[in-house]
C-alpha cells in the first residue's frame, strides 16, 4: 500500500418489502436522502490506496449514518495524505481522526473536495478558474476509489443486501471488495 487513501460510501439498497413472518422491514437497515430520493438499506464505506485503487478497509454501517462519522475507521494507520469527496468536508478537526492522528505524530494532507455551492457563488476571475482546475485535479486522482464500487455492483451484480442484518451483509462485501481487488489486477496475476 502506498502513502495514500481515498475514502467514499455507496447506498446498498435492502428489500423494503414487509412480506414475510414478521410483517416488518430490515430493523437494522435505515433509510437516507440522496438527492430527492429517498433510498432503504445500508451503506458500504471503503477506504482504498491512492495508487492502486485497492481496497484496504471495508466498513459497513445503516444508511442514515453519515460518511464522515466513519473516517477514522477507514484509515489504516500509514497514510499522509487523504483523499474524499465533499461528504466528508470537516473530517480533519473530528476528534477521532485528531486523536488518531496524534497517536501517529504526523501531518496529514488533506484532498477533500470543496461544496459545489461556495465554487458557484465565486464571482467569474481567474481565482474561480485556478479553484475550478484544482478540484477538477483532486476529481481526477479520487476517481480511483469509484472502480471497486463498479466493479462489486455491476460486475458482481450485487445491487440489493441478500441477508437481514448489518453483520452478515458486511461479511458479504468484506470477500466482494476482496474478490473485487483480484478482479482489479487480474491483468497483473495472469501472464
Amino acid at each position: 500500500m502506498s502513502q495514500g487513501t481515498l475514502i467514499d460510501a455507496t447506498l446498498i439498497a435492502a428489500p423494503s418489502s414487509t412480506k414475510n413472518k414478521s410483517r416488518k422491514r430490515d430493523p437494522e437497515m435505515h433509510q437516507a436522502k440522496k438527492g430527492n430520493q429517498w433510498h432503504f438499506g445500508m451503506k458500504a464505506h471503503i477506504g482504498a490506496d491512492e495508487q492502486s485503487g485497492l481496497v484496504h478497509t471495508v466498513v459497513s454501517t445503516a444508511a442514515h449514518e453519515s460518511d464522515v462519522s466513519q473516517t477514522a475507521n477507514l484509515m489504516h494507520g500509514e497514510e499522509a495524505c487523504m483523499g474524499a469527496d465533499a461528504g466528508y468536508v470537516g473530517a480533519a478537526k473530528r476528534e477521532e481522526v485528531v486523536a488518531k492522528l496524534q497517536a501517529r505524530a504526523v501531518e496529514m494532507k488533506w484532498r477533500i473536495a470543496k461544496r459545489r455551492k461556495p465554487l458557484k457563488e465565486m464571482a467569474a476571475c481567474w481565482q474561480k478558474d485556478l479553484a475550478l482546475a484544482y478540484e477538477k485535479l483532486k476529481a481526477s486522482i479520487r476517481a480511483k476509489v469509484e472502480h471497486p464500487f463498479h466493479v462489486v455492483k455491476n460486475i458482481f451484480k450485487h445491487k440489493k443486501t441478500r441477508y437481514q442484518g448489518i453483520a452478515k451483509n458486511d461479511a458479504q462485501l468484506n470477500v466482494l471488495f476482496a474478490l473485487s481487488n483480484l478482479y482489479m489486477v487480474r491483468g497483473k496475476l495472469c501472464p
